[in-house]
């Protein structure tokens, strides 16, 4: 994996942002936007499949708050892998980045199994579902935030 790494960071475009302060910046600035939407999307529709503002109905929350998870997650998957490439070998010994990587998997996973067992608009979805789902989404997100900030807080 050290030489895959090693290729990664010698790639034109991991050269570029890393020798462009300003590109890089970009990036890194859209990759926290892209945080932005996914994670502020994604816990008030979990607040709301917890059964907060009742209101509102459920179906009205997930048309408009899906859409901008997954456009979030797709800007973040777009940029990521980015920031890594300039440093993919000291990255990829981080447990954080790993863990990191762990817990979006299985947020994206539990999204795609709720919605493939119910549909988008989740109309059927027994509440234990709902509620299992909304637990274990908002503590995936939450997690990824907390361990993407914390690499750069680890090593040396």
């Amino acid at each position: 994996m050290e030489d895959l790494f090693a290729a990664l960071e010698g790639t034109a475009l991991a050269q570029t942002l890393r020798g462009s302060r300003w590109l890089y910046a970009g990036v890194n600035a859209a990759h926290i936007f892209a945080i932005a939407l996914l994670v502020g999307s994604v816990i008030p529709l979990n607040l709301r499949l917890l059964g907060v503002w009742r209101g509102i109905s459920r179906e009205a929350v997930v048309r408009v708050l899906a859409p901008v998870a997954a456009s979030g997650l797709a800007l973040a998957l777009i940029t990521g892998p980015l920031l890594f490439s300039v440093r993919a070998r000291e990255y990829s010994d981080v447990g954080f980045m790993q863990l990191k990587l762990a817990f979006i998997t299985v947020g994206v996973l539990s999204a795609l199994a709720l919605s493939r067992a119910h549909g988008f608009l989740l109309q059927d979805a027994p509440r234990a579902h709902l509620v299992g789902h909304a637990i274990l989404s908002t503590a995936c997100w939450l997690e990824a935030l907390v361990c993407g900030r914390l690499i750069a807080f680890a090593g040396d």
